[in-house]
């Protein structure tokens, strides 16, 4: 896993635009193949990503608690998440495919933590005096999309691995 703190310098927007940054820019994915997905209440982040950094709304899904927030537990530091995909297009063909969905259409290859909050035992959430960044890439799912293979397993990371692991006749 790639990855990247930052407690209390920058957050949300910096996190974004050096996440897209990398992506767009010294990766060369192109646009149209990526999603972005957010927290369905975090309103800011998804100002950020629409209006900032010019993604159009259909490229944007509000997911959930569930998929889009992170807590290291019932209580303590916790917040939403903007997660970035790549899009291999077709998938299941249901109205209701989205990044959530199981059906392989879409990869998540970044997600961006922002920690902001500290969830309290009555379940408030408090804004922290620090706001953090965690940020995690899969070096598989990356270097996947770059090499444009359908499985992880067929990377350069592997395939040599899997040669030497052949058993000659």
């Amino acid at each position: 896993m790639l990855g990247n703190f930052s407690f209390g310098d920058y957050f949300k927007k910096d996190a974004i635009k050096f996440a897209w940054e990398l992506l767009i820019d010294v990766y060369k994915i192109p646009k149209e193949k990526l999603v972005i997905a957010i927290f369905k209440d975090d309103e800011e982040t998804y100002k950020i990503w629409s209006e900032e950094m010019k993604i159009p709304s259909d490229k944007i899904y509000k997911l959930d608690e569930e998929n889009n927030f992170w807590a290291a537990g019932p209580t303590g530091p916790c917040g939403p998440c903007s997660e970035i995909y790549y899009d291999y297009g077709g998938g299941c063909g249901k109205p209701t495919c989205d990044p959530s969905c199981d059906c392989e259409r879409f990869l998540e290859i970044w997600n961006l933590v922002f920690i902001q909050y500290d969830r309290k035992q009555d379940g408030t959430l408090d804004p922290l005096p620090k706001k953090n960044i965690d940020t995690g890439m899969g070096l598989e799912r990356i270097t996947r999309v770059l090499q444009g293979v359908e499985d992880n397993f067929d990377t350069d990371i592997f395939t040599p691995v899997f040669d030497k692991l052949k058993i000659k006749n």
